[in-house]
């Protein structure tokens, strides 16, 4: 839990090395105000009296069978058999006869 005293440089640091991101130490208390206003405007929402509202998991729930804003409606989640591995496999440019190689892109 984050004490009263807000998001510490150590903290974003922290973050940004768990996001892999790199500021430099200008960007660091830009970033630790910007955290702290998060957390400011979570703190105002957590004031809120919702307790006549009902929860909800997904927002498409509200929407029900009405069109979305494309006037067309959100599609059936349906299960549908998906493609065949071995058939697959072998389009592959390298794979371990299981699973696509790819290329490494993140680099620490």
């Amino acid at each position: 839990m984050r004490d009263q005293r807000g998001v510490t440089i150590e903290v974003v640091c922290r973050v940004a090395e768990l996001a892999n991101l790199e500021l430099t130490p200008e960007e660091e208390p830009r970033m630790q105000r910007d955290l702290n206003a998060i957390l400011g405007y979570i703190a105002q929402l957590n004031e809120l009296n919702t307790s006549g509202i009902p929860a909800m998991a997904q927002v498409s729930e509200m929407l029900g069978g009405v069109p979305n804003d494309k006037g067309s409606l959100l599609r059936a989640d349906v299960v549908v058999r998906s493609l065949d591995r071995a058939a697959v496999m072998p389009e592959a440019p390298e794979s371990d006869g299981r699973f696509y190689k790819v290329p490494k892109v993140i680099e620490r």
